[in-house]
């Protein structure tokens, strides 16, 4: 069995692998060998029946923790099993918090330490009070926002409503020992940034990665953050397009509002406030894409955003308050929620990404639309064929000819065009029968 997160061999004990036991507490558990070289090899322990007695007692008396330490012998030597299991509350060496990431071992400091030990007491970043903040600090008008959306999403007695802002912030879970949590100011505090560094969203236009065209910044609490956002996004940054349905006229945007809504909730939700950075929403001429210092849950991947799957917000007292107010659902639907909307409006599903450095959803254009199209300097024909296929599904050359009056090799040379640019494919069939679809 190779090394792994839950697996370290060492060739003897040496005193400093108390860290990697404090690391295995921490984390999921797991186990030392020790006798073993770096490919698993047994290389036996002179004093290993010593060791199983120093072992135990060394990390009682260091750590506080008990392991069980089991003595194998084999042909090739003695070696030693120490197990690990993982704790409930966080385990220190000689004041040092060690956690196993992976196959490594990481001292915990800084604001991996806070968040690590605020886990292991079963509480959230933003659920921690604050203190010198009052009711009378935050924002009237935030609140008679939130009270309306509530009335309308049906999700807040109405009773409740009628309440105080002190006994509204009570029964939002927002108020612990007297304090405001950390949520409670970002949500209805008028300036989050005068405590939390980086509490704002970014919006820049890219001609390219490295040409940045021109920016925005969305200040305030959350309510006035998401709501800016999407009014500056839909106004200045997203294209809109006009048709006319009989005597109305229709709008219609690059992307569906619905799916860049979701994605901007789920980065409010699930943004890491400690680390100081702003929410980033780059727009280029064919893609939107919105960066989020954030974190999965533990094991999970991007493919299981891709499923049904439970909701955990890594803010759950924002994401409670913003649920109670109907901005959004609390079963861990919105990544699908995006790509069914981005189907229905017909152009590619969203792609996530996710690395230690954040997360990403990327939202492409409809290749067939107008700005595209023109760019590809296409004749009057092809583009009222494009239209007809995005209705119609099919064309045939025949059809083509008489559509717009052209003779066969006119036709063929047009859809031959329309394959090489990518826009169109010929059907399998070939001679009778063969068509062209998107």
């Amino acid at each position: 069995m190779a090394e792994n997160q839950n697996i370290e061999w060492k060739e003897s004990w040496r005193d400093e692998y108390l860290k990697w036991i404090c690391g295995f507490a921490n984390a999921n558990g797991g186990s030392i060998i020790i006798g073993k070289d770096d490919k698993g090899r047994i290389v036996g322990l002179k004093n290993a029946k010593k060791l199983l007695e120093d072992i135990p007692n060394k990390v009682r008396d260091i750590l506080g923790i008990i392991v069980d330490v089991n003595l194998y012998e084999t042909d090739n030597g003695e070696y030693l099993d120490i197990i690990v299991e993982a704790h409930p509350y966080p385990v220190n060496y000689k004041g040092q918090y060690h956690y196993r990431s992976g196959s490594t071992k990481q001292e915990l400091k800084g604001n991996a330490l806070d968040k690590f030990l605020l886990q292991k007491k079963g509480k959230r970043w933003d659920g921690v009070p604050v203190p010198k903040v009052s009711t009378r600090d935050l924002k009237l008008d935030t609140f008679t926002h939130f009270r309306k959306k509530a009335v309308k999403a049906q999700r807040i007695e109405e009773d409740v409503l009628t309440d105080s802002d002190d006994l509204l912030l009570e029964n939002l879970q927002l108020i612990e020992n007297a304090f405001l949590k950390r949520a409670a100011i970002l949500l209805f505090h008028s300036d989050p940034e005068k405590f939390f560094t980086g509490a704002y969203i970014k919006i820049g236009f890219f001609q390219s990665d490295d040409e940045l065209k021109f920016q925005d910044e969305v200040h305030g609490n959350i309510f006035e953050q998401v709501e800016k956002t999407m009014d500056i996004l839909f106004t200045k940054y997203i294209h809109s397009s006009i048709n006319y349905e009989g005597l109305n006229r229709v709008e219609k945007y690059d992307y569906p509002k619905d799916a860049i809504r979701e994605a901007l909730l789920n980065a409010v939700c699930h943004k890491d406030y400690a680390e100081g950075a702003p929410i980033q929403i780059s727009v280029y001429q064919d893609k939107l894409i919105f960066w989020n210092d954030a974190q999965l849950p533990d094991n999970w991947t991007v493919e299981k955003l891709l499923t049904k799957h439970p909701s955990k917000p890594y803010n759950p007292d924002i994401a409670n308050t913003l649920f109670r107010s109907g901005y959004i659902e609390a079963w861990g639907r919105g990544t699908i929620k995006m790509i069914n909307d981005c189907i229905r409006f017909e152009i590619p599903s969203p792609k996530y990404f996710y690395d230690m450095s954040g997360f990403w959803v990327e939202f492409r254009k409809d290749k067939l639309n107008e700005e595209s199209l023109k760019a590809l300097n296409l004749n009057d024909r092809q583009l009222m064929a494009i239209e007809f296929l995005k209705n119609n599904k099919r064309i045939t050359n025949r059809e083509y000819q008489s559509s717009f009056n052209v003779s066969r090799n006119t036709a063929t040379r047009d859809l031959s065009d329309l394959v090489e640019k990518g826009i169109i494919k010929a059907s399998d069939i070939r001679g009778a029968g063969s068509f062209y679809e998107l």
